[in-house]
């Protein structure tokens, strides 16, 4: 799988998250709380609501809709009504540019 040119890192703010649509599939990029990015899938594993309009906190991304919490590092699911992670995808920065290598 290549890497793909998903974004500039300064389009995101630290604890904040953008969408991004590749290959008929929406994503979110994650700046973490640590300064690095990291990418999961776009919608939520409950009611595939988009996550692009959830909260970030600490390491974690909630759901807009029913506050389903999950930990944008792994995927996990760690609050209910979500039973079922997030997939989660490489990222690296080059330069001013994060990559991610995504199916």
């Amino acid at each position: 799988m290549p890497w793909i040119d998903a974004c500039m890192a300064e389009d995101i703010e630290e604890e904040d998250l953008i969408r991004w649509d590749h290959g008929g599939l929406t994503y979110v990029i994650i700046k973490g709380v640590d300064g690095m990015f990291y990418c999961t899938a776009g919608l939520c594993t409950h009611e595939e609501v988009h996550l692009s309009d959830g909260l970030v906190m600490d390491y974690e991304v909630e759901c807009p809709k029913h506050n389903a919490l999950f930990d944008y590092r792994t995927g996990a699911a760690l609050r209910a009504p979500a039973c079922e992670a997030l997939e989660t995808y490489e990222v690296k920065r080059e330069g001013d540019r994060i990559l991610v290598m995504v199916p």
